[in-house]
């Protein structure tokens, strides 16, 4: 027996409903939550065909399975994530093809879900740790007679073979899971050695690198006190059950100044810089955990990914602004403010990012083009945070390194 998965049944309702045009193929991502002993698949995502995806009609080659764009998955996956909340993630990978295509489905589904995890990996602040599960499921279904056939793949292993999985269906299974908040002051400032866009990127990706270790070895509080990493949060008699009241923690993450790894020394040099980045705001971040026994180190890990997951995503997307605007020019920028929106009939939230001059209806356009779902502009929660803003200094100022040796 495989890992096993337990999937939402509005999950199997959605792509019931999926249809492809005679001869053609559909992929799309699995979202949910992973744990140690099976993941929880609550969201099934079709991406969105490229505009200029492919050849025109008539010119295509003879297999639809040439026609997949392994890229543009990828880069969907990148959009999909950046509105999940900490805790829930792109498991995998769906693929529909009519019947002829089965057995060669499965290399290509092998292609999209390596690809997905590499080009995720290339933005994530965070490492992965000995709890982290590294297969990623993948979904086979038939367009004529609608079978499905689940199997893994070890991302870890660029040759690995698939494995088969356990696929099932059930109701409610994310109605009930624990939810941690946290609210985050940023007060960064990272210097910028050159104001080129190149190197402002660079600079700001190390700058955010040297944070996230601050943060991943933060100490957390939970409801306001130190907890034991292995401690359960439900406990006592009243613990969690699919169906009942969802329990919420609020955490507290307390960090110190950067140090050395253990045995080693630093030394410090000074470098001159041509400006820096500060970065003054609150963050509202949230993360959800499995109901099932939770211990105090998974509501750590979640909200910490989460932390690290929604600056970084402001950041890129800050950057993506500029320089579709012709480069970076000094002085305030607005980081995007995170808002939320409920994910109908898991009792989860989502999220998007809004710049100033953005409403509701462009949020609730992007949950239909990204998430494929319609979403009321009353349901969509804009007022959870503040403003954020970014500054970028041109003036010249000196840098105090500590290399590590």
């Amino acid at each position: 027996m495989g890992r096993g998965y337990i999937v939402e049944e509005s999950v199997e309702k959605h792509l019931a409903n999926l249809s492809t045009v005679a001869g053609s193929c559909l992929s799309g991502l699995l979202v949910g939550h992973s744990s140690a002993q099976r993941d929880f698949v609550v969201l099934a995502v079709q991406t969105p065909r490229r505009e200029s995806e492919g050849p025109p009609e008539g010119q295509r080659g003879s297999n639809p399975l040439d026609d997949t764009d392994v890229e543009w998955v990828s880069m969907h996956a990148r959009q999909v994530t950046r509105m999940l909340p900490g805790g829930v993630g792109v498991l995998g990978v769906f693929l529909i093809t009519p019947p002829e295509l089965a057995k060669e489905a499965q290399s290509t589904l092998k292609r999209l879900v390596l690809a997905v995890d590499k080009y995720m990996s290339k933005t994530r602040l965070w490492d992965l740790s000995e709890d982290d599960v590294t297969d990623r499921v993948t979904l086979h279904i038939c367009s004529k007679t609608r079978k499905a056939v689940c199997k893994t793949f070890d991302v870890k292993d660029p040759k690995c073979s698939a494995k088969p999985a356990d696929w099932k269906y059930q109701s409610g299974i994310s109605s009930s899971w624990p939810v941690v908040t946290c609210s985050v002051k940023l007060d960064l400032d990272i210097p910028v050695t050159d104001m080129s866009s190149e190197n402002l990127e660079k600079c700001l990706k190390d700058g955010l690198k040297r944070w996230a270790k601050q943060i991943e070895s933060g100490v957390c509080l939970i409801n306001g006190r130190l907890a034991l990493d292995d401690s359960e949060l439900l406990s006592g008699p009243k613990k969690s059950t699919r169906g009942s009241q969802r329990h919420t923690f609020q955490i507290q993450i307390l960090v110190s100044a950067e140090e050395p790894e253990p045995g080693q020394r630093s030394s410090a040099r000074v470098q001159a810089c041509s400006g820096s980045v500060c970065v003054r705001g609150t963050v509202h971040c949230r993360a959800y955990i499995h109901s099932n026994k939770p211990k105090a180190r998974h509501a750590a890990q979640a909200i910490k990914r989460d932390i690290l997951n929604t600056v970084s995503s402001r950041v890129e997307m800050l950057l993506e602004d500029l320089m579709n605007e012709g480069g970076p020019a000094s002085g305030q920028q607005d980081l995007p403010r995170r808002v939320f929106a409920p994910l109908p009939g898991s009792g989860l939230s989502v999220c998007d990012y809004v710049f100033p001059d953005e409403t509701p209806t462009d949020v609730a356009e992007r949950l239909k083009e990204i998430l494929e779902w319609d979403s009321s502009v009353e349901d969509i929660d804009m007022r959870v945070e503040g403003r954020i803003l970014l500054t970028l200094g041109c003036r010249k100022v000196t840098q105090h390194c500590s290399d590590s040796l």
